[in-house]
């Protein structure tokens, strides 16, 4: 039978831009405090309408509210603050330092400090985190140094990766680093292989991985929500839902349709749906889902609502596809105001004291720059040559060792 209605495709559309006034009227958010804490050892069936709520504890006044409260001492707050300023102060200097063509590229987390700061403070030293280009905040707050972290962006004579990866593509096993991939979404799985070989030796570290909303749409993420429900991957599944892939908003990854931790449903995974602008709530989920996998009870899959403020990269410019100021209009704040916010609510903290914070961190990040810079930036300082016939094989071959003779190092 002939159809006689003429078919049409639903192209998603972000909700505004450029010359739109920001709009998120909206969205969806449930109150701070609101969404219930399950036990650990509750089965994914009985908490799936967590997968559709969302996990927030500090509230409009800074104060922390609900079960999700991760009752923090002041000392972890102070610390959490400080590693996020000092995140968003590193950035800021290298993407100047891009502008100034001392690196070719730079990418910047403003806007998703609280993620990588605050998990970072759940996981363990030697967990494993598998991050995508955004997580910074993870080395920095387990303090690996600033230096090395700029010799690795200008490519330079120190670059502890010997010059063979891009820019802000960082790893470091000593942090628990790896190393981070330019093909989007390879992670997830290498994230769930590492949790099995833990889990198949008997060992006691788990993973973690990070993937923004975008590539939640690759076959790499498919792949590894199989793998990690049927075997149960001692494994955090973090999805960073920051609204944009590169140019593309959520929607075309399927934002529209339903929530991103919902995917974890159909695989029988638990999720959590939290608010990644709340530095509790992230501590408290991360928490909980480590605690999971400790115990033998698999992987947890938690979407990270958030907004990328600044531009996805240094080569991107978003003023083409979004209104210039929609970061000062998310409903869900900035993450270092609110945990400011909430540090004075208890009379830990003070202006004064957050004013001598960034200066401090500005003093600390432009002294590693200048230790930096003067082992060259790019172009001025590279790895030696003889750098690329080490670390492949523990043996080299007669080919290998012709070519660096040839070469001459």
């Amino acid at each position: 039978m002939k159809n006689t209605r003429s078919l049409s495709l639903h192209v998603p559309e972000p909700q505004c831009r450029p010359g739109d006034a920001p709009d998120f009227s909206g969205l969806m958010l449930a109150d701070a405090g609101a969404a219930p804490r399950p036990d650990v050892s509750t089965s994914p069936h009985e908490m799936r309408e967590l997968a559709y709520s969302l996990v927030r504890v500090l509230d409009d006044e800074g104060r922390a509210v609900g079960p999700w409260d991760p009752k923090l001492d002041a000392d972890t707050l102070r610390k959490g603050l400080a590693a996020m300023v000092l995140t968003r102060t590193f950035d800021e200097r290298m993407y100047r330092a891009q502008r100034q063509g001392k690196t070719s590229f730079y990418m910047k987390c403003t806007g998703e400090e609280a993620i990588a700061c605050a998990q970072a403070l759940v996981l363990d030293r030697e967990d494993m985190c598998f991050p995508t280009y955004r997580q910074q905040g993870l080395l920095i707050t387990r303090g690996y140094p600033l230096v090395d972290m700029m010799n690795q962006i200008y490519s330079n004579a120190k670059d502890p990766i010997k010059g063979r990866q891009l820019p802000i593509m960082y790893s470091t096993k000593e942090f628990g680093f790896f190393t981070i991939s330019g093909n989007l979404g390879t992670q997830y799985p290498q994230a769930v292989g590492w949790a099995m070989a833990s889990a198949y030796k008997g060992d006691d570290k788990i993973a973690a991985a990070w993937i923004g909303d975008g590539a939640t749409a690759e076959g790499d993420f498919h792949q590894a929500m199989v793998f990690a429900g049927v075997y149960r991957a001692p494994v955090i599944l973090n999805i960073v839902n920051n609204q944009w892939a590169i140019s593309s908003f959520q929607g075309i990854a399927g934002g529209e349709l339903t929530t991103f931790a919902a995917r974890a449903v159909g695989y029988g995974l638990p999720a959590l749906r939290v608010d990644g602008n709340d530095f509790l709530a992230v501590h408290a989920a991360t928490q909980w889902a480590a605690e999971r996998a400790r115990a033998n009870l698999g992987a947890t899959v938690i979407e990270f609502y958030t907004y990328r403020a600044a531009q996805h990269s240094t080569s991107d410019d978003p003023a083409r596809y979004r209104p210039g100021d929609e970061f000062d209009h998310w409903p869900l704040g900035d993450p270092i105001t609110r945990l400011k916010q909430h540090l004075i609510a208890l009379g830990e903290w003070d202006d004064a004291r957050h004013e001598q914070l960034e200066k401090d961190c500005v003093e600390q990040v432009k002294a590693a720059g200048k230790e930096s810079e003067a082992i060259g930036t790019l172009g001025q300082s590279r790895p030696s040559v003889k750098e690329m016939f080490e670390d492949v094989f523990e043996t080299p071959d007669w080919r290998l060792r012709r070519q660096r003779q040839e070469v001459g190092v």
